[in-house]
Parts: C-alpha cells; structure tokens; sequence
C-alpha cells in the first residue's frame, strides 16, 4: 500500500466504504422504524425502549465471543456470514409487518438477531480497515470513515420516516436489501483481511485474557474504553426521548426523522472538519469538548420541548467523529493485527454492556414520569463524565497522532 495514495484512489478502502454506506442506509432507515412500529402496534414507550434494549444487548453479550471469531478465521467470511443473517432476519420482520402479522417478541427477536449479527461484523471490520489503509492514514480513514456514517445519519432516518409512513414493512425491506448490497462489496475486494497468521490451539478463555491485558495496560486505551463506553449509555436514551416527546407533540414519522436528521448532519460538518481539528488542536482539547457538550442537555429540563434536544444534539454531533478519529485510529494503528479482534471485543464489551439500558432506563422513566424527569438524569449523567475526563491524568497526557509514524515500516504481511 503506498503511504501517498489518497484513500479516494484506494480501490479497496472505496469498496468497503461504498458497501457500508449502502448497508448503514438501510440500517439508519431501519433504526427508526423499530420504534415506530412498536409504538404503532403497543403504544407503549416501555415497549418500545425494550425493542431497542434488544437490538443493542448483543453489543455487549457477544462481543468477547465475536472477537476472538474475527481473529481466528477468516474476516472476510465472517462479515458475509453477519450480512446474511441479518438480510434474512429483517427480511422475516418485513414479512410478518406487511402480513400485519407482527407479536411484539417478534419484533424484539429480529431486533436481537440483526444486533447479534452486527456484532460479528463489527469485529471483523477494524481488521479489515488495518488491511487496506496504511497505518499513518488510520485516523484520516477513520475520519472519513465517519463522514460516511454521519451521511447516513442525516438522511437515514428522514428516509425512514418517510417510508415507515408509506408501508410500515417498507424500512425493512431496504434494510434487508442493503445487507446484500454490503456482501457484493466485500467479495469485489482483493486484499486479504488478515496478516499472515499461525493456526491457534483451542484456547478461547487464553485468547480473551490476552486481548484483556493488551487493552488494560495502556492507561490511554483503557479509559477512554470506560469513559466513552458509559457515555453510549447516554445517546440512545436520548434519541428514545427525542422519538416519545415528538409524538406527544404530535410530529410525523418523517417530521421526527428529519429531527434526528440532526445529528447525522452535525457528525457530518464534524468529520469533514476532522483534520483541520486535529492538527490544530491537542488530542486532550478533542475528547474534552465531546464530553462537555452534555451540559446542554440541561436545556430541555429547562424547557421540555423536542426541539430543546438540537442544543444537545448538535454540538455532539460536531465533536463526536473528531473524538472518535483520534481514539479509533491511534487504538487500531497500535493493536498488533493479531489481537486487533480481540481488544476490540474487549473494548465494545465493555463500552456496549450498559448502551442497552440507555432505551430502556428512557423508556420506563418517560412512561412513570415526565421527560423532563428522564432528561435530567442523562444530563447529571454526562455531567459527571465530563468531570471524570478533565480530572483524568490517562486523558490530560493523551497520545498524539504523530507516534503513528514509528509503527508504519513494521507492519507484516497480509495473508
């Protein structure tokens, strides 16, 4: 791979970003219509945060599992494998939805597969990222990486909205067929997704142990993984909030889309602006200014109206891809291949197991009590972490990107 190159010249890296830009389309557009529907067929918030608790609990469940698999076999297989099942499984829900045949632990069950699939896939991916981009261009690959999924993010749920709003099967459908999209990408790609490797004894637990050790004696690596893992708590519960109140307000599927919409479009602008950023700021400056955006989340306790959550929308939006640029590219660039399943695994296990209960906590506290209730939790929330993170010698002596370049002659041989 030549160091020069520019990633829209790599073949490979825009193969796999135009497979899972198709495949996060159909996802985003997806990721609405789960609540929709439940609150179409129960009404119920509770519900519908339980569909979403489903859809994310695999993150945290099967992660160890999903990591030591990517290490072991073939990375390519295992992400075609994840996009089958999840093309048949929300193939299923579209089914049963346009039969008008839909039992709620139906839907919480398609939930729960696509989730567990995405799983898989996920940990397989940072590998096959490492393998296609030199490690000196991670963080702009990762950004640019970014920029893709905030495009997503700004027109996924509006699309979804509007095709919820059309047929309620119709988001499914799209998100199913976006998973065939995905594999066809993946099998038009040449480079292996792994270095050359020794075949390794069975010895799963040995395996999870050193992906554990690898992460836990890097101070950089390991808080960061604790800090923003609990922060994913946070934005899905958000998000539920942002979907109940809009209703009670009387907003449309599309009109409640177009809200979410928000983000995609702020993660967008923060992306693009994602180098300019990290040359000209320290990386401690970077993780700061995401964890201090939830102060604005007080706003809507202040005055509880949807459209209260932009103020916190928005500045996550900005600085959330320049955080992760910095935290994902330095993490991969300095995992060894060999590990990179693991310690991400390891990692999302960690950062996922409480993302679930974000949805949930939401839902309950927003069908018991009020949404300015709900939301005053989450802002004391981020609060807290955004004091932890200034407080933090891990974070105040943060790696700078310019040690990536004593790794860039070292890297092995792909398989």
């Amino acid at each position: 791979m030549s160091e020069a190159l520019p990633l829209r010249r790599n073949r490979e890296f825009v193969l796999l970003q135009a497979g899972q830009l198709l495949s996060d389309a159909g996802t985003q557009s997806a990721s609405i219509a789960y609540p929709l529907l439940v609150l179409a067929v129960t009404g119920s918030p509770a519900q519908a945060g339980v569909v979403s608790f489903a859809r994310l609990l695999p993150f945290g469940l099967l992660g160890l599992v999903a990591g030591v698999t990517a290490d072991r076999r073939s990375r390519r297989a295992v992400m075609i494998a994840a996009d089958a099942v999840r093309a048949a499984a929300v193939g299923v829900l579209a089914t049963a939805v346009a039969l008008g045949n839909v039992p709620l632990w139906g839907i919480a069950l398609v939930a729960f597969v696509e989730g567990g699939a995405a799983t898989f896939f996920n940990a397989a991916h940072p590998g096959a990222l490492r393998a296609i981009v030199p490690l000196t261009r991670l963080p702009d690959a990762v950004g640019a990486q970014e920029a893709r999924r905030s495009a997503v993010r700004l027109g996924g749920p509006p699309l979804g909205g509007a095709l919820f709003g059309a047929a309620r099967a119709l988001p499914f459908v799209v998100d199913a067929v976006s998973y065939v999209l995905s594999t066809a990408s993946l099998l038009a790609i040449r480079t292996p997704f792994q270095e050359l490797r020794e075949a390794a004894p069975a010895r799963v637990r040995a395996d999870l142990v050193e992906g554990f050790r690898f992460l836990w004696s890097r101070p950089f690596l390991r808080t960061t993984t604790f800090l923003y893992g609990l922060g994913n708590f946070l934005m899905p519960g958000v998000l539920l909030v942002l979907v109940v109140v809009g209703r009670r307000q009387g907003l449309s599927g599309a009109e409640i889309g177009a809200l979410l919409s928000v983000l995609g479009a702020s993660t967008l602008v923060g992306s693009l602006v994602s180098p300019l950023v990290r040359r000209a700021l320290p990386a401690r400056t970077i993780l700061l200014l995401e964890l201090w955006t939830w102060v604005a989340a007080w706003l809507f306790v202040a005055w509880p109206n949807v459209y209260a959550l932009v103020a916190l929308i928005v500045p996550f939006g900005l600085a959330a891809p320049i955080t992760d640029s910095v935290v994902v590219g330095y993490r991969v660039a300095v995992t060894p291949d060999r590990l990179l399943g693991r310690v991400e695994s390891v990692r999302s296990t960690i950062a996922l197991l409480v993302a679930p209960l974000g949805p949930v906590v939401a839902g309950l506290l927003l069908a018991a009590a009020s949404a300015r209730t709900t939301a005053a939790l989450f802002a004391a929330l981020g609060l807290l972490l955004a004091v932890w993170g200034t407080a933090s010698t891990s974070i105040r002596d943060a790696p700078q990107l310019e040690d990536l370049d004593d790794l860039a002659a070292q890297a092995p041989a792909t398989l």
